[in-house]
């Protein structure tokens, strides 16, 4: 599900983490030691609401999942030419994010279930810097409701849908003056999800899911002006950078014994519907050139269980880049081609309730900044690294 999605420049920098784009595949679930492979066919907790929710209907009579996590990395920007002021550095900072899932049989037939959720925005700082009149600070947070249901068609084949409440709050602070500035905004926005469970054989089942775009409409004031360019004015792309696309995701998982098994994904996200989020000069005709495109996102993991407590996680992703070209992206949106690497560890503590940890170090492409051209530069080896703590309750 999942590219740097939830909590940005305002999403301006959003990283799903990037999960091609603004999605994070990372929500403090198991998912996450997994590098989200099999997301949408593994069903081994609540948190199926968010990767499938048809997966409910292979779970207990009722089940509780819950998750902590912690962000942070290196996303640093330097600029060409420093002599027109110094170079931000650094833009990430440490951001938490939490999820919690529950699901509950109705009939043999019917399931139901909610999910509270966050999985796309960040937490930025430029500091001061030659550009602190278009951006200095930006936080977006964001938060999913996902009352879900599932059926079961027969044995094999079961049905799920969630209907998704979400909640995003976007602050933007800028240099004005000598004076730190805050502008704020919310929006609720709906969106949906449709999912398909299907166990092709006793050892594999396939899971595929469809999300609608959501796009959030916030009313900040995107024009700024540069203290070397005063009669210049730029529009930032508010609007451009606080939505998430369309996607589908296909998952596979395979049992190749009681020990081992192998899962994978194959995902596609519809970028290309929103055109170029780049900077512009305000009362110029913009640039209608579209500079993005569609994404693919690829999934490779293994579960191991050692014995009756254990269950060890691995896993390696790729999401391709949003951008036609590397060398130039959105100032405020530094992304590209990504690879994510995790592991962690389920135990089983009682037989109602086991407690896990997972891991995830995320590498995305180097690129170059074009506009606006007095703050040129370049975004090199920017990294992300997650760490999370999840627990499940059979009731």
């Amino acid at each position: 599900m999942n590219k740097i999605t939830l909590i940005s420049l305002g999403m301006l920098f959003s990283p799903l983490t990037w999960a091609s784009g603004l999605y994070f595949y990372e929500m403090g679930t198991e998912d996450t030691a997994l590098a989200g492979a099999g997301q949408a066919a593994r069903a081994q907790d609540a948190s199926t609401i968010v990767t499938n929710p048809a997966g409910m209907t292979r779970l207990p009579d009722a089940m509780f999942t819950g998750g902590i996590q912690a962000m942070d990395g290196d996303i640093s920007y330097r600029l060409d030419n420093e002599s027109r002021g110094n170079s931000p550095g650094n833009v990430m900072n440490i951001f938490p994010n939490a999820s919690g899932f529950y699901s509950q049989k109705i009939n043999d037939d019917f399931y139901a279930g909610i999910g509270l959720y966050g999985n796309y925005g960040l937490g930025i700082d430029f500091g001061h810097w030659a550009g602190d009149r278009l951006i200095k600070k930006s936080t977006m947070v964001a938060m999913t409701l996902s009352p879900s249901l599932a059926y079961k068609l027969s044995d094999k084949v079961s049905l799920g849908a969630s209907v998704n409440v979400n909640y995003g709050l976007l602050s933007i602070t800028r240099n004005i003056d000598d004076n730190d500035v805050k502008e704020k905004d919310h929006d609720w926005v709906v969106s949906y999800r449709l999912g398909m469970l299907m166990e092709l054989t006793d050892q594999t089942r396939a899971g595929i899911t469809w999300n609608s775009k959501t796009d959030y409409d916030f009313n900040i004031d995107a024009k700024a002006r540069l203290p070397n360019l005063p009669n210049v004015e730029y529009d930032l792309p508010v609007s451009a950078q606080v939505r998430a696309p369309q996607q589908i995701m296909l998952s596979l998982v395979h049992d190749l014994n009681k020990q081992w098994s192998v899962m994978g994904d194959l995902g596609w996200q519809d970028w290309s519907q929103f055109g170029s989020p780049q900077i512009t000069v305000a009362g110029r005709e913009a640039n209608k050139t579209n500079r993005l495109h569609d994404t693919w996102h690829t999934a490779l993991g293994v579960q191991y269980r050692p014995d009756d407590l254990w269950r060890i996680n691995a896993g390696v992703a790729y999401d391709s880049s949003i951008y036609k070209s590397q060398s130039d992206v959105a100032l405020s949106l530094p992304t590209g081609d990504e690879w994510r690497f995790a592991t962690g560890a389920q135990y089983q503590i009682t037989p109602q309730s086991n407690i896990g940890f997972a891991v995830s170090y995320l590498h995305m492409q180097s690129s170059r900044v074009q506009s606006p051209e007095p703050l040129k530069g370049s975004y090199d080896d920017p990294y992300l690294w997650f760490a999370s703590v999840n627990y499940s309750y059979q009731f």
